[in-house]
């Protein structure tokens, strides 16, 4: 059973910083792109970065780029995400995605992810 469980969320001054992690199981974790994405409150879904399956090939919204950091630890069956430099508008649940073959794209198509945890809350206020 794939199972993706999220944590790190909390809530952050503008300007701060936090790091999201995702512990992945029930799936061989160095064979699939990784993706996360976020959605606020009364607004559709962000796509906001993707990791191709060996770690070395990224991509980021362009509202994130220069600001989040995905990474992934094949060894630990991690995926993580550095958020620095947090702005008012990234308050949201932030979810962490499996997806469907090797190689990343942004946004991904549906045929390219096929399972998501429950999220992880990013609140960034004063």
């Amino acid at each position: 059973e794939v199972q993706l469980v999220e944590s790190g969320g909390g809530l952050v001054q503008p300007g701060g910083s936090l790091k999201l992690s995702c512990a992945a199981s029930g799936f061989t974790f160095s064979d699939y792109a990784m993706y996360w994405r976020r959605q606020a409150p009364g607004k559709g879904v962000e796509w906001i970065a993707g990791i191709n399956s060996g770690g070395g090939v990224t991509y980021y919204a362009d509202s994130v780029k220069g600001r989040f950091t995905i990474s992934r630890d094949i060894a630990k069956n991690m995926l993580y995400l550095q958020l620095n430099s947090l702005k008012t508008e990234d308050t949201a649940m932030y979810y962490c995605v499996k997806g469907a073959r090797v190689s990343v794209r942004l946004p991904p198509f549906a045929k390219d992810f096929d399972y998501w945890g429950q999220g992880t809350q990013v609140t960034v206020s004063s």
